[in-house]
């Protein structure tokens, strides 16, 4: 096989037997392909390589001043799709199994304050149709702290305003997600007042759609996330994610279990939740040095 047919069949066998997302499939071909770039520079084929030439690779980045978190990324996609490779019996060991580059000290998930989050959702214009489906999608994923690709690929029938719930088809696994009683306003305003004057195919399932009646994107979300984080003057930088590490961090503050978090989000390990712990801990200490007199 040639090296394209590798890398398509490698596409296909992330998306159809491992049901990666969107992010990951971009993220893990991107690295792979660079990979194979340096490999074609090298003279060595993508099914010749050995422990030594993922080592030399992970120096070649480094020497890039690549970042930490970067290699540990790249060698991740590379213990992938040599996984994918031992599936076809081209090889027999995986070459990036057993090397840990070192690992960059995790970076702790920036979070909004309780009047950051009411000030962005005071934003939106709900008399005008765009800001009426801006203030649901925001609602909704400060509500939910479900991923932004989860937002985007909701249907109209994963939301059940009567029983005030969201069904998230999340990584692996759906789960259920409740919705507290102004999102379930905001989101109903949209649906039954917005949602069909902006549908140009009276078909279409998607929940949110941008003004072309088409399913939104992220890069359409990301800019509506970042025109309302102009407006209300917030000097953090914002992201989507932020908005579902808030969630997290929100809840724990106000006495939510971490296992009940970790179901919220759909966090497949409760280590991967329990970093909003650290972040808690954090603002609790930046609060205590900022207010109290003697600090």
């Amino acid at each position: 096989m040639k090296r394209l047919d590798y890398l398509t069949g490698y596409h296909t066998w992330l998306s159809q037997e491992k049901k990666a997302t969107a992010n990951t499939l971009s993220s893990y071909l991107r690295d792979v392909k660079q990979f194979s770039c340096w490999l074609e520079q090298e003279g060595v084929l993508l099914n010749q390589v050995s422990h030594h030439d993922v080592r030399q690779y992970a120096q070649h980045l480094e020497h890039k001043g690549k970042s930490n978190a970067t290699v540990v990324r790249s060698i991740a996609s590379l213990k992938s799709f040599y996984s994918y490779m031992m599936a076809l019996h081209v090889i027999s060991i995986n070459p990036a199994k057993g090397y840990h580059p070192n690992r960059a000290k995790r970076k702790l998930p920036s979070i909004l304050t309780s009047r950051e989050i009411d000030l962005l959702l005071e934003q939106p214009d709900v008399s005008d149709p765009k800001g009426c489906r801006d203030k649901a999608m925001l609602e909704l994923l400060y509500a939910t702290g479900i991923r932004v690709s989860e937002l985007i690929g909701l249907d109209t029938q994963d939301i059940n305003l009567s029983a005030c719930f969201l069904r998230c088809r999340g990584r692996n696994k759906e789960r259920i997600v409740p919705l507290y009683k102004a999102a379930t306003r905001a989101i109903s305003m949209y649906i039954n007042e917005i949602r069909p004057q902006l549908l140009d195919d009276p078909a279409e399932t998607a929940l949110f759609v941008n003004m072309s009646g088409e399913r939104m994107s992220r890069q359409g979300f990301w800019k509506i996330v970042k025109w309302y984080q102009e407006m209300a003057g917030i000097q953090k930088e914002i992201t989507p994610h932020t908005l579902r590490h808030s969630f997290a961090a929100h809840l724990l503050e106000n006495g939510a279990d971490l296992k009940s978090i970790q179901e919220m989000l759909g966090h497949a390990d409760i280590s991967a939740t329990q970093i909003y712990i650290q972040v808690v801990n954090q603002h609790l200490q930046d609060v205590y040095a900022k207010a109290h007199p003697r600090a």
